[in-house]
C-alpha cells in the first residue's frame, strides 16, 4: 500500500524551533486530522512536504522514495491563506490550473466542470474569484486542488469560513478521495469534525507531535469510567471503585476493569430502577486540552 512518510522533520527559523523530529505517515485511502494550537507546526509541515519549504533535517517519502518534483506534480495542495488569483474568473482559473498539471484543453474543461456541479459553485463560474463569498471562494479553492485527480491531498484548514452544508459538501468530497486511494492530511481547529471524518489523527505542539493514533486509541485511557443514573440510592463503592455524585440520581464510576464496573450496576439495579448506564470516554477536544496541559507541564 503506498503510503506518504514525514520522518523526523526538524526545522528552525533562527531561534525559533518549529518543527522537531517529526514523524507520522498517511496510508493510501486514509484521512488524517493534523491538529495543534496556532503555531504549532502544521503549515510549517505541510510546506515541507509540498517542497515550498526545506526541512533542516528529515524527509518525506511516497511509495519509499523521495518526495521530487515528479510526486509534487501529483499532490492537491490548498493552503488555508486564499491561493487564487482574485481577478481572474472561476472556470477560466480552474480551467488554467488543470492545465498546468498537464491536462489537455478537453480534459481541464471536464474538471472543472465536473468540481464546480459537485462543490456548488456551477452558477458563478464566470464570476470573478473576489465577487465569491469567503465560503464559496474555499470551495473554489478545493476544487483547484482537485482538478488534476491528484494522488495525494494536503489541505490547511479546508473547513474555514464554511457554514454546516458546505462542511458537509466538503466532508463528502475528501471521503470519496479517500475511498479512491488517496491519502488525505488536512489541519483544523474543528476538533469534533476531525473527530467524526478522521481515520488518525496526530496532536502537534510547540513543534513536537505529541500524540498519533486512531480516535479509539486515542480515546482509551488506564481508568475506565462510567455514567450511571438511577431512580434509587447511591451505588456502593467496592474495592477499586469510585463513586462520585454528578448531579441529582446521577453518578460517575471510576474503575480499572469492567467486572468492577458490573458490579457497582448490579449494586444500582438492587436499590432501584437504572435509567443509564454508558461508558464515558473522552472527545477529541478533552484529550487534546489534556496533552496540550499535560506537555506545557513537563516543559515547565
Amino acid at each position: 500500500m503506498t503510503t506518504l512518510d514525514i520522518q523526523g522533520l526538524s526545522k528552525s527559523y533562527g531561534e525559533v524551533r518549529a518543527l522537531n523530529d517529526v514523524s507520522f505517515s498517511v496510508a493510501a485511502g486514509e484521512l488524517f486530522g493534523f491538529v495543534g494550537s496556532n503555531g504549532a507546526g502544521k503549515t510549517t509541515t505541510m510546506r515541507i512536504v509540498l517542497g515550498v519549504l526545506k526541512a533542516d533535517a528529515g524527509a518525506v517519502t511516497w511509495d519509499g522514495k523521495p518526495v521530487g518534483l515528479d510526486v509534487r506534480r501529483r499532490i492537491g495542495y490548498m493552503p488555508e491563506e486564499r491561493g487564487l488569483y482574485p481577478r481572474m474568473k472561476v472556470g477560466e482559473q480552474l480551467t488554467y490550473l488543470a492545465r498546468l498539471h498537464g491536462l489537455d484543453a478537453a480534459a481541464a474543461t471536464a474538471a472543472m466542470e465536473h468540481w464546480t456541479e459537485v462543490l456548488g459553485v456551477a452558477e458563478r463560474r464566470g464570476d470573478d474569484v473576489e465577487k465569491l463569498s469567503l465560503g464559496n471562494q474555499q470551495r473554489v479553492q478545493l476544487a483547484s486542488a482537485l482538478v488534476h485527480s491528484p494522488d495525494i491531498l494536503v489541505l490547511d484548514e479546508p473547513f474555514s469560513g464554511l457554514d454546516p452544508v458546505a462542511v458537509a459538501v466538503m466532508s463528502d468530497v475528501l471521503r470519496s478521495q479517500a475511498d479512491r486511494g488517496v491519502p488525505v492530511i488536512f489541519s483544523s481547529h474543528q476538533l469534533e469534525l476531525v473527530e467524526r471524518l478522521c481515520d488518525r489523527v496526530g496532536i502537534v505542539k510547540s513543534g513536537r507531535l505529541v500524540a498519533n493514533g486512531t480516535i479509539d486509541e486515542l480515546r482509551t485511557t488506564d481508568t475506565l469510567r462510567w455514567s450511571l443514573a438511577t431512580s434509587g440510592a447511591a451505588p456502593v463503592a467496592t474495592t477499586g471503585v469510585t463513586v462520585t455524585s454528578d448531579g441529582p440520581g446521577r453518578y460517575l464510576i471510576e474503575t480499572e476493569s469492567s467486572e468492577a464496573a458490573q458490579a457497582v450496576l448490579a449494586s444500582a439495579v438492587a436499590g432501584g430502577t437504572v435509567t443509564e448506564f454508558a461508558p464515558v470516554r473522552p472527545s477529541l477536544t478533552d484529550l487534546f486540552r489534556d496533552v496540550v496541559s499535560e506537555t506545557e507541564e513537563v516543559a515547565a
